[in-house]
């Protein structure tokens, strides 16, 4: 007997699965904030050489402040003062001669005046941190998210070692504490190190959230709480613009976006086990006791009280229960060494591709608020399409399709011309391509968790998150490549992503199929049909009266033979007048095998 059948019982879709969702989501919240808050808080404001060491007191005392620029600050090819060179000296023949290619310059010697009428302070103002240390500014971004890569690891691991629950709560409490701490930071150096520890404890409530809603909800609600689940990335995603128009202050905006952590530490008590888990694990007086819980609230007490310990012991998991499972158990088989290559690939091109796009705000002349807001809003309707498409062309046509979408609207972007003209034609492309991006992001963190059984679930999903953490830790490194050619970021993002899509072409489908609980059963290829549809199938066909079982043929019972000895599905037809999951599970052990 498989765990569905018991999720078909008790409701696998009820008041109890609504009850994690709306209190999931109250955490997931922070972490798109807390992703994207460096477009913000490391944002560099229009800036130029100080000029108080040119002045005396009285050289700038008639003349306007474009004037003293004038005088002071030579000109780029655009147009506009320089940001990071002086002049030794005031020019003044430059107020009648605005030739100033032959005159001598020196970089900025008293630090730098910024505008301040977009953010009151940065990271870039308060420890200047442009020009030649414009770097280490990008670098605060790569360095959040090799703690986000290393978190995933450690989280995913810890979860399927001591359970989905405790974990959660740790990530919480930790991802407060040092978000909190970091809001008070005093050199970029104590910044960079809490901010690292900051990805690192965040990581742990979406690594464990989004399993723990797979493996309570029933396989035809899958791939629904997989689109509310990344809806609170979308929430996030509109909200930290409007959140970060309000406080433009960087530390005030950490704190801003760090607080739902303590209102998801006060709701966690009501969060429940993982009863998968606790029955991979033989811990089945727990398990039975989460599952009471799910019966009562979904009103199916009267099967609820058919489920017993003994009960739940029956249920398929082959492997040792007292074995502990790690990241090895990925690569000991050949399929799953397989699977763990592919999927990897997969998430390391997604994370990429979507937050190259995500991160390059500022690239396109428009407000960045605005800018971030229409990115973020556009994943509404994006992932709308994926709940419609993940069951009309599968996991995999959906991954393989939006990946090819976003890297074909990133190579659109690379022919078309800059310019002020041209600026909002590129960022409605910018804009379909994140809205692909964002489809594969939701496909691919439902499609993988599928794919992995549960005695190493979590250590899949922490893999997968790792590698696309390294995909975006990556991200701002590719950006930076404008300096060798402005078009290479969006070459490299480009191929990035057509690369994912045929790779994610290679893994299999998992679409109507009950949940692997062992590697064995990813050895074998069982990951099998979801039974109530198969009960579905055996009736087409049949007299709606008797299901006479003179009427079962080959024809509309595809595949059934491997599922249930002939004799015996004839029999259950022939004398069951209504026939049901717990009927046929009743009088013989069902195998969700092909």
């Amino acid at each position: 007997m498989k765990f569905e059948h018991l999720l078909s019982v008790v409701n696998g879709f009820g008041r109890f699965q609504i009850m994690i969702i709306i209190i999931s989501f109250i955490g997931r919240f922070t972490l798109p904030c807390h992703f994207l808050l460096n477009n913000f808080i490391a944002a560099v404001p229009s800036h130029h050489c100080d000029l108080s060491a040119l002045d005396d007191g009285s050289l700038f005392e008639n003349l306007t402040h474009e004037q003293r620029l004038t005088v002071s600050v030579p000109v780029q090819e655009d147009g506009t003062p320089s940001s990071c060179k002086m002049f030794p000296e005031p020019q003044f023949r430059l107020l009648s001669n605005s030739n100033d290619r032959d005159l001598v310059t020196v970089p900025c010697q008293n630090g730098w005046a910024y505008d301040n009428s977009t953010f009151k302070s940065t990271l870039a103002t308060e420890w200047d941190l442009v020009c030649d240390q414009k770097g280490q500014n990008k670098a605060t971004t790569t360095i959040f998210f090799i703690g986000v890569m290393f978190g995933a690891m450690t989280f995913g691991s810890l979860s399927d070692r001591f359970g989905r629950k405790p974990m959660l709560l740790v990530s919480y409490i930790s991802g407060m504490l040092f978000g909190f701490a970091s809001a008070f930071s005093t050199s970029f150096i104590m910044f960079a190190v809490l901010r690292f520890f900051t990805g690192f404890g965040i990581t742990g409530i979406v690594i464990v959230s989004s399993v723990l809603s797979v493996e309570w909800v029933d396989i035809q609600h899958r791939k629904l709480v997989g689109v509310i689940d990344s809806l609170s990335w979308t929430f996030g995603n509109c909200m930290i613009p409007a959140i970060a128009y309000c406080v433009t202050d960087w530390r005030q905006l950490t704190i801003a976006v760090t607080s739902p952590l303590a209102l998801a530490i006060l709701t966690w008590r009501w969060i429940p086990e993982s009863a998968r888990w606790l029955i991979a694990n033989g811990k089945f007086e727990k398990a039975n006791f989460y599952l009471q819980q799910c019966a009562q609230m979904n009103q199916k007490e009267e099967f609820g009280s058919k489920i017993t310990p003994e009960t739940l012991s029956s249920i398929i998991v082959t492997e040792r229960k007292d074995r502990s499972h790690s990241y090895l158990d990925l690569v000991r088989t050949p399929k799953m060494r397989r699977l763990a290559l592919l999927t990897g690939i997969v998430w390391y091109g997604v994370a990429s591709t979507f937050y190259g796009i995500s991160f390059n705000i500022t690239g396109f002349g428009l407000n960045i608020y605005l800018t971030q807001f229409v990115y973020g809003a556009i994943e509404l309707p994006a992932k709308l399409s994926a709940y419609y498409l993940l069951d009309k062309v599968g996991r995999r046509n959906t991954e393989v399709g939006s990946l090819l979408g976003a890297g074909i609207c990133l190579a659109i972007n690379i022919f078309i011309p800059r310019g002020e003209y041209m600026s909002v034609l590129r960022t409605v492309v910018a804009v379909l391509g994140k809205g692909c991006s964002a489809t594969s992001f939701t496909t691919v963190v439902l499609y993988s968790s599928e794919l992995f059984p549960t005695v190493v679930r979590q250590n899949g999903m922490g893999y997968n998150s790792s590698m696309g953490r390294l995909g975006v830790s990556l991200a701002p490194l590719i950006l930076l490549l404008d300096e060798v050619w402005r078009d290479l970021p969006q070459v490299l993002l480009c191929s990035i992503a057509l690369l994912a899509s045929l790779v994610a072409r290679m893994l299999p489908e998992t679409r109507g199929r009950c949940l692997p609980e062992t590697i064995q059963d990813v050895e074998d290829g069982q990951t099998g049909y979801d039974i109530a549809s198969v009960i579905q199938t055996l009736k087409v066909g049949c007299n709606r009266a008797h299901y006479r079982a003179a009427h079962l043929t080959a024809d509309n019972v595809p595949n059934m033979q491997k599922l249930f000895h002939h004799c015996v599905v004839a029999k259950i037809l022939k004398y069951c007048p209504i026939i049901s999951v717990c009927d046929i599970t009743s009088i013989v052990e069902i195998h969700c095998t092909i």
